[in-house]
Formats: structure tokens, C-alpha cells, sequence
């Protein structure tokens, strides 16, 4: 079999002199959306995308993808389910690290996503999620990989990049995973200033490592926030300011994913994209309805019920907290919405 490919070499003394380069100062970054991905996004480019499953996904950047028609990108497929899917329906990807892809977890397949995997249209390097999460780290530490135990003696090891070596003071075997430098990071947060201070609320998963070891960082937010609220309380200051290259305020940005605190995924929604893909026609009409059609997120979110529907999911996501911090079962929240 062909040996996996490598997509992205772990050239970290190459990386560090582009940073050292970087402009630091700390001026205001806040673009809109479009402006952002026409600067920042570019055909090959290969993409690393924060967030978790359908938790906290930069959508809004996804869709924008689509509408410029940007193709050949690569991604590192670390916990994408809705981000994959988006950017799978759109073509616009030909390589991908896999660790979790296709599925959108307890809710199905992607049908779109499953056809480039099928049809040979995707070059695809296998991974765990936490080889990817630590080859992140190892390009935000400077170091060309990291030793770990994971996948020795899996297929997953066999299909992936990293290679065996031996330990130096123990002599036991362990598999180096090389550094990971996307292009570009592209990261909805909860809050950030003009400046790209960014703040989360809830898990940061890998969010940290991505923003530090990527070259270039999109940030979408939630709201933008004035300085001050940001260093009243700074340890929560995930992804510093002169990591940042934009900055997007977007709310409900991360729709039809979840924003932890802040409203829940549109799970109507999420099988309405899963229905239209069973039939290529029928998603072309789907894509078209509601992102290429479109001239920007704003207008998406009303075409799936605007304002109301956004409330619905706002107070769902309050039940949901509320249940948990009672420490009452969760049943099914779910209401109806626009499709």
C-alpha cells in the first residue's frame, strides 16, 4: 500500500522564524467575515478548526469558504462533525488528518462526507483525536514531534504518519507524532476585545495549542467585549492577542452547533442538512437555499427561523444548565423549528 502522507512537515525551525516576522502590535483586528476569509484563506491552504464535535464550531467562516469558492484546501480532522460536513458539501477539501470525521455523532452520517471518502476525492492520513491534539502541541511548544504510547500495534498507526522510535533512557518503544502547522486556525470563542484577546467558557479542548501553533488566526466571536472586561479576570484569557490576525463578532456564530452557556445545537436542522445529502440534487438545492444563495450569515440565520428560533435555543441551553445544576436527568429538550 502507498506509505501515508505527511501533509503538513514538521519544519518548526520554518515556523518559528514566520512568527518571529508576525506583527505583534496590539491594534484593532475587527473585520467582517467575508473580508477575513478573502485575506486569509487561500486555495491549498490547509485549515485546523476550533471547537468540539458540533460544540463551538466557526460556521459562519465555513459558509464563507463556500460563497468564494475556495477548493484544495486540506484539514485536520481532529473532533469535526458539522465543520467537515459544511466544507465536505462544498468541495472544498482535498486532504484531510483523520480522527473523527463523517459523523455527527449520535445523529448519523454525513452522506456528503462519505462520497468523497468513496469516490477517491480525498488524500487521508489516519490519526487519533489526541495525536492530533498533541501534534497541535507539539508545533505551539517549537519541538518537531512528541513521544506518546497511542496507537503502537492499531491499523490506525499503520495508516498514519508518525514513526516508531526508541526511547533514549529506557530503550522501550514509542511512536513520535511530528508537529502540526495549519495555515490557519479559524476559532469561535465566547467573547474576545478588539485587539483578539479571546476568552472561553467550558472546555478549550485543543483551542490553545491550534491558535499557537498555526501561522495565521481567524477569530469569530460571540460578542466583542471592551479591554477592561477582558483583564478584569485575565487567567481566562485562552488565546492571546498577538496571536490574531481578525476578528469577526458573530452571534450565533456556532449555529446549528451548541455554544456551551449560551444556546443549543439546532438539532431540526442538523437533520434537515442530513436529509438533503442522501440526494446529491436535493443538497445542491440545500446549499444553494441556504449558504450559497446567501450574502451572509446574518441572512442564513433568519432563513432558519431568525430571531425567535435563536430564542428557543437560547432557553434551551438555560434548561439544560439548570437540570445539570439540580442534578435532575436530562430528557429530550427539543423543539421544533424552522428547516
Amino acid at each position: 500500500m502507498p506509505l501515508p502522507e505527511l501533509f503538513v512537515p514538521p519544519d518548526v525551525d520554518a515556523q518559528r522564524a514566520f512568527l518571529r516576522a508576525k506583527q505583534r502590535r496590539m491594534e484593532p483586528k475587527v473585520i467582517p467575515v467575508a473580508e477575513a476569509v478573502r485575506r486569509l484563506v487561500h486555495p491549498g491552504d490547509y485549515l485546523g478548526v476550533g471547537g468540539f464535535g458540533t460544540n463551538r464550531i466557526p460556521t459562519a467562516v465555513l459558509h464563507e469558504i463556500l460563497r468564494q469558492g475556495i477548493k484544495g484546501l486540506g484539514l485536520a480532522g481532529h473532533t469535526a462533525t458539522h465543520d467537515f460536513q459544511i466544507l465536505a458539501a462544498g468541495a472544498a477539501i482535498d486532504r484531510v488528518d483523520v480522527a473523527y470525521v463523517v459523523g455527527l455523532e449520535a445523529r448519523g452520517l454525513s452522506r456528503s462526507a462519505r462520497r468523497l471518502f468513496e469516490q477517491g476525492k480525498l488524500r487521508v492520513t489516519e490519526w487519533t483525536n489526541a495525536a492530533l491534539a498533541w501534534r497541535y502541541q507539539a508545533a505551539a511548544m517549537g519541538v518537531p514531534f512528541l513521544p506518546a504510547r497511542i496507537m503502537l500495534g492499531t491499523d490506525t498507526m499503520a495508516y498514519s504518519a508518525a514513526k516508531e522510535i526508541e526511547c533514549p533512557y529506557t530503550g522501550i518503544k514509542l511512536l513520535a507524532l511530528p508537529a502540526l502547522t495549519p495555515d490557519l486556525a479559524i476559532i469561535h470563542v465566547h467573547r474576545a476585545d478588539v485587539f483578539g484577546n479571546c476568552q472561553i467558557d467550558g472546555i478549550s479542548v485543543s483551542d490553545g495549542d491550534l491558535a499557537r501553533a498555526a501561522k495565521h488566526v481567524l477569530i469569530t466571536c460571540e460578542r466583542l467585549v471592551p479591554g477592561e472586561e477582558i483583564r478584569r479576570d485575565p487567567t481566562r484569557t485562552i488565546i492571546p492577542y498577538f496571536l490574531v490576525d481578525a476578528v469577526c463578532e458573530v452571534p450565533f456564530g456556532s449555529y446549528p452547533g451548541n455554544m456551551p452557556y449560551e444556546y443549543f445545537s439546532d438539532e431540526d436542522h442538523l437533520r434537515a442538512w442530513l436529509r438533503a445529502e442522501e440526494d446529491p440534487e436535493e443538497l445542491e438545492a440545500f446549499l444553494q437555499r441556504y449558504v450559497l444563495g446567501t450574502t451572509c450569515f446574518a441572512e442564513y440565520l433568519q432563513l432558519c427561523g431568525g430571531l425567535e428560533r435563536l430564542r428557543q435555543l437560547r432557553q434551551q441551553e438555560l434548561m439544560i444548565d439548570q437540570a445539570i445544576a439540580a442534578g435532575r436527568p436530562i430528557g429530550d429538550e427539543q423543539g421544533g423549528g424552522a428547516q
